[in-house]
């Protein structure tokens, strides 16, 4: 490649076999009509199929694509993470691998870039996905934007241009638990969304199930937002004034003669009082515990095992 790439389209790639080669071509496709130089890089993802043959057999002859291998599945968003360290261009795509993000649409993602924007998102509001994924992704939006105080839009996901100064500042960000979008949100800049077209899944199935999406929710709830441990600590207050409450009905009983068990009140007493200091100091250690624990391993995101045409 001898010229520098102004666009660098990012995408994580699994159990993506039957795909890999349309996406490309799409791609291309797209970027012949948009007449800059460009760069394709696809990450794979440790994918248990043949995606990483496919991948190689396309980036033989062709200095346009560039293909890495990661070590293990590390995720989609260490994936991409992984793909934009090795981008060059001033604006960068990313998009999945699935063709749901259909690549034509890049060329209205860069003409809304151009009007000074330094983000256009992707906004898919009439999505071509099943009934419980639709479902699910809304409960994760609300429960995610819930617990982080934050505006979650589930219509809108990688899908999008990003000016090479946003990613930069994305890549400086050090949390170990890597959530894209998060990442996009807190940096800020000039953004925008407009509405794109989206497609039906081109073949295979979503690899994101129930427990995965639960998973991930957890995880970048628990990286940014110590919301639910505060949660945990006035819930522990709570119960400590209630105890107050329910100490003074047993002392009451008591002084009116209707508790016959000798030391039952001081038992119920010390029961819920300490039971709300304990859960409280819990929840008070574990807003400092919890956001250290990961970081100070300072383990790598990613490890890429394997690359092809990148120097």
């Amino acid at each position: 490649m001898n010229q520098k790439p102004i666009l660098s389209i990012v995408s994580p790639v699994y159990k993506a076999e039957s795909i890999v080669e349309n996406l490309v071509s799409e791609i291309q496709l797209t970027m012949k009509q948009i007449g800059l130089p460009y760069e394709i890089i696809l990450v794979d993802d440790r994918s248990p199929d043949g995606s990483w043959e496919k991948m190689k057999a396309l980036s033989i002859g062709n200095s346009n694509l560039l293909s890495l291998r990661l070590s293990k599945n590390f995720g989609q968003h260490p994936a991409i993470m992984a793909g934009l360290h090795h981008a060059k261009g001033e604006w960068i795509v990313v998009m999945d691998c699935d063709l749901q993000d259909q690549p034509k649409e890049i060329i209205k993602l860069y003409e809304k870039a151009k009007e000074g924007f330094d983000i256009v998102l992707a906004r898919r509001t009439n999505r071509k996905d099943s009934f419980l994924k639709k479902l699910s992704s809304k409960l994760f939006s609300k429960v995610y934007g819930f617990f982080t105080d934050t505006k979650y839009d589930n219509e809108i996901a990688n899908f999008g241009v990003y000016n090479k100064k946003v990613i930069q500042s994305i890549l400086t960000i050090p949390d170990y638990i890597k959530f894209f979008p998060l990442f996009v949100n807190f940096v800020g800049f000039k953004a925008t969304s407009i509405t794109v077209e989206h497609s039906s899944r081109n073949s295979g199935k979503t690899t994101y199930s129930l427990s995965k999406l639960i998973n991930l929710a957890f995880n970048s709830i628990i990286s940014f937002s110590n919301k639910p441990l505060k949660i945990m600590v006035k819930f522990g207050i709570i119960i400590s004034l209630l105890s107050f409450i329910v100490g003074a009905y047993y002392l009451y009983e008591a002084f009116a003669n209707k508790i016959e068990v000798i030391g039952f009140t001081s038992i119920i007493v010390s029961i819920w009082f300490l039971s709300g200091i304990i859960i409280t100091t819990i929840g008070i250690t574990g807003i400092y515990v919890g956001k250290i624990f990961d970081q100070t391993k300072n383990r790598p995101v990613f490890i890429i095992d394997e690359t092809i045409n990148i120097n």
